[in-house]
């Protein structure tokens, strides 16, 4: 399911590489339009077929993704539930890797954890960079989040991050080399 009027050509292929036997995409959905479809699904299958069935969230906008998420989850009635799975952009998944190899990488080393560690997420505004920074928040990093254009843009990123998932992060800028260093 995606708000976007085409569903990713990347989000496909990955579904069919990791085995999924069929795909059936929703594209320009709106929010109100998700506990339908989810109940749809649910409700279309025995509790045990269920199993069988899950809805992926891609679309571009992780705040988006996270809210269908949301009222996907809401949607459901025990015992009829499926799979669900938000990573819009392939943000998510990317952002746990590359936070776990940093963290990988600390701890092999210099012996350290992301706790209490200072982090500083270049391209920080775009979906991967939020996505990293907000875990590397959550795992305790003080986190900074570095837009190239507008400290503007990074402060607006930094608020919603902390109203949305209770983070604190910095937002700064860095057009120049001087800047980055």
């Amino acid at each position: 399911i995606t708000p976007e009027k085409n569903v990713s050509p990347f989000d496909a292929n990955m579904a069919y590489d990791a085995g999924w036997e069929s795909i059936i995409p929703y594209t320009s959905v709106e929010m109100d339009e998700v506990k339908t479809l989810v109940q749809d699904a649910i409700f279309s299958r025995s509790p045990s077929a269920s199993k069988r069935t899950g809805i992926f969230f891609g679309g571009r906008d992780c705040h988006m993704a996270m809210e269908m998420l949301d009222e996907a989850k809401k949607a459901m009635v025990p015992p009829f539930e499926i799979s669900v799975f938000a990573d819009p952009s392939g943000a998510f998944t990317t952002a746990a890797a590359l936070v776990a190899c940093v963290e990988r990488e600390l701890k092999s080393k210099f012996q350290q954890e992301l706790k209490g560690a200072k982090a500083v997420v270049f391209g920080g505004t775009g979906p991967v960079g939020i996505a990293t920074a907000v875990i590397a928040a959550l795992q305790g990093a003080e986190t900074a989040i570095v837009d190239h254009f507008s400290i503007d843009t990074a402060l607006e990123f930094a608020a919603e991050a902390k109203k949305r998932y209770g983070v604190d992060l910095r937002g700064t800028t860095a057009a120049s080399d001087a800047d980055k260093a």
